[in-house]
């Protein structure tokens, strides 16, 4: 695997490990509890990080089993269409962008299952990372979920969706704090 899939790899398993030892042990309506601010709650968080993760995994799953046999770049490079999306969604960029409305839980009925898929479709994204390694990174094979005839190509997806990820797990870990002053507070 190269240094830049490595890297990705060990942010998805840093995420994985914090739903799985922070997350999971906190009752449904601690996962449930929005922030002061009016933010996303825990599950609201994981839930979009789901829908996103719903479209892209099986996307990426595709793009794979077609190029499998390629060879060819083995470096992550960007287009201006990936250049924009890991711009747009890098964690340090601190700018708030309206999310599309069928990728916001905003509101949802969720229960504690959301943080089981989540851990599931982790696992699925670290299978992808792995299988990546075999594989041109450089085709263009991966439709845009908002306009499906813009293409990514499969390295620069998987960035898009592990910064994405990165971006949305500091959310959590200030929701996570919020919740668990609030908690600590009250008893």
């Amino acid at each position: 695997m190269n240094p830049t899939l490595d890297q990705l790899t060990r942010e998805v398993r840093t995420i994985v490990q914090f739903a799985e030892t922070e997350l999971k042990k906190l009752p449904i309506e601690k996962l449930n509890q929005r922030p002061a601010n009016g933010g996303w709650s825990l599950l609201e968080c994981l839930e979009h990080l789901n829908r996103y993760s719903n479209y892209y995994n099986p996307a990426l799953e595709k793009a794979l089993a077609t190029n499998s046999s390629a060879k060819g770049n083995s470096e992550i490079t960007l287009t201006w269409i990936g250049k924009k999306s890991v711009e747009m969604i890098a964690p340090n960029n601190t700018k708030k962008h309206k999310t599309m409305k069928k990728m916001n839980p905003q509101g949802s009925l969720l229960h504690a299952s959301v943080v089981d898929e989540f851990l599931k479709n982790q696992q699925q994204l670290l299978s992808l990372l792995q299988k990546s390694g075999q594989t041109d990174l450089g085709k263009k094979a991966v439709p845009v979920e908002f306009f499906r005839l813009l293409k990514m190509n499969i390295g620069e997806t998987l960035l898009f969706m592990v910064l994405h990820e990165q971006r949305h797990f500091l959310q959590l870990q200030r929701i996570l704090a919020e919740v668990t002053t609030r908690r600590n507070a009250a008893a």
